[in-house]
C-alpha cells in the first residue's frame, strides 16, 4: 500500500475513534442532566407527599382558615399534575414548573404563618416534626435545583464548545434550561411582628 494510503486510513480512524469517544461523552453528559432533573422532581414530590399530612395537622387546630387550606390544596393538586420529562425540557415548560411550584411554596407560607396565631399547635410534636421534614425538603430542593444547573451548565458548555459541537449538532444533543430566580425573588420579604 501507498504511504499516503496508510495516512488517510490512519487519521479516518482517529477522527472515528474520537467521533464515537465525543458522542459516548455527550450521552453520559445528557443522562446526567436526566437523572438531576429526576432529583428534583423527587424532591417536589416528597414535598407534595407531606403538604396533605400538614394541612391535615393545622385543620385541626384553625379549623376556620378553610380558604388558606383550599389555596394549599389546589396549588399542590396543581404542581402535581404537571410534569415535565428530561427530554421536554423547554425554557417555556421550565418557567411553567417553576411558577406551579412557586404557587405551592406561597400557600405553604400563608398555611405556616396561620400557626403564629395557634400556640398549642406550634407546641404540637406532630407539627413540629412536619415542618421540619418540610424546611428540610426545602433545602434539598434548593441543592437538587443547584445540582441539576451544574450538571445543564456542564453539558450546555460541551455541547457548545468545538469541536464537540459539530458531533451535538449531528446528533441532536440541545441545549438545556437553567431554573432561574423567580420574579421578585431579588426583593427581601418584608417581616412585620
Amino acid at each position: 500500500m501507498k504511504k499516503s494510503t496508510i495516512i488517510l486510513i490512519a487519521v479516518v480512524a482517529i477522527v472515528a475513534i474520537w467521533g464515537v469517544s465525543a458522542y459516548n461523552g455527550l450521552v453520559k453528559m445528557d443522562e446526567s442532566v436526566n437523572t438531576a432533573w429526576s432529583n428534583v422532581e423527587n424532591q417536589y414530590q416528597r414535598r407534595a407527599d407531606l403538604i396533605p399530612n400538614l394541612v391535615n395537622t393545622v385543620k385541626g387546630y384553625a379549623a376556620h382558615e378553610k380558604e388558606t387550606f383550599q389555596a394549599v390544596t389546589e396549588a399542590r393538586s396543581k404542581a402535581t399534575q404537571m410534569s415535565i420529562s428530561a427530554d421536554e425540557l423547554t425554557p417555556e415548560k421550565m418557567l411553567e414548573y417553576q411558577k406551579a411550584q412557586g404557587e405551592v411554596g406561597a400557600a405553604l407560607s400563608r398555611l405556616l404563618a396561620i400557626t403564629e396565631a395557634y400556640p398549642d399547635l406550634k407546641a404540637n410534636e406532630n407539627f413540629k416534626e412536619l415542618q421540619a421534614q418540610l424546611e428540610g425538603t426545602e433545602n434539598r430542593i434548593s441543592v437538587e435545583r443547584r445540582n441539576f444547573n451544574e450538571v445543564a451548565r456542564s453539558y450546555n458548555t460541551s455541547i457548545r464548545t468545538f469541536p464537540k459541537t459539530i458531533i451535538a449538532g449531528i446528533c441532536g444533543f440541545d441545549k438545556r434550561p437553567y431554573f432561574e430566580a423567580e420574579e421578585g425573588a431579588n426583593k427581601a420579604p418584608e417581616v412585620k411582628f
